[in-house]
């Protein structure tokens, strides 16, 4: 008798690893971020990185738009790291 079998990942795209969950896991905290007035008015926002480098990420006119932009970002970090354990199963089928 043979048996076949086969393992296929939940998804083609590569898995995050240690250090990039790691990252997420830290950008996800207010606390990492701030928003500097820029010369020309506009309002940019940064996160500090693991190294404590200040990276700039997106200007907006107002000072609300730049907290937006934040909230977004870590809304969005926050899923990646939901799906970073595998798919969630929302149905099953009897």
């Amino acid at each position: 008798m043979t048996f076949y079998y086969a393992h296929k990942s939940w998804s083609n795209a590569p898995q995050p690893n240690e250090k990039t969950i790691e990252f997420w896991k830290h950008i996800v905290t207010k606390s990492n971020w701030r928003i500097v007035q820029l010369p020309n008015g506009y309002y940019q926002t940064e996160y500090k990185d693991l190294s404590d480098n200040w990276i700039d990420v997106t200007r907006r006119e107002t000072m609300d738009g730049a907290e937006q932009a934040i909230d977004s970002s870590i809304e969005h970090y926050k899923k990646k790291l939901d799906f970073a354990n595998g798919p969630k199963v929302v149905k099953t089928f009897e």
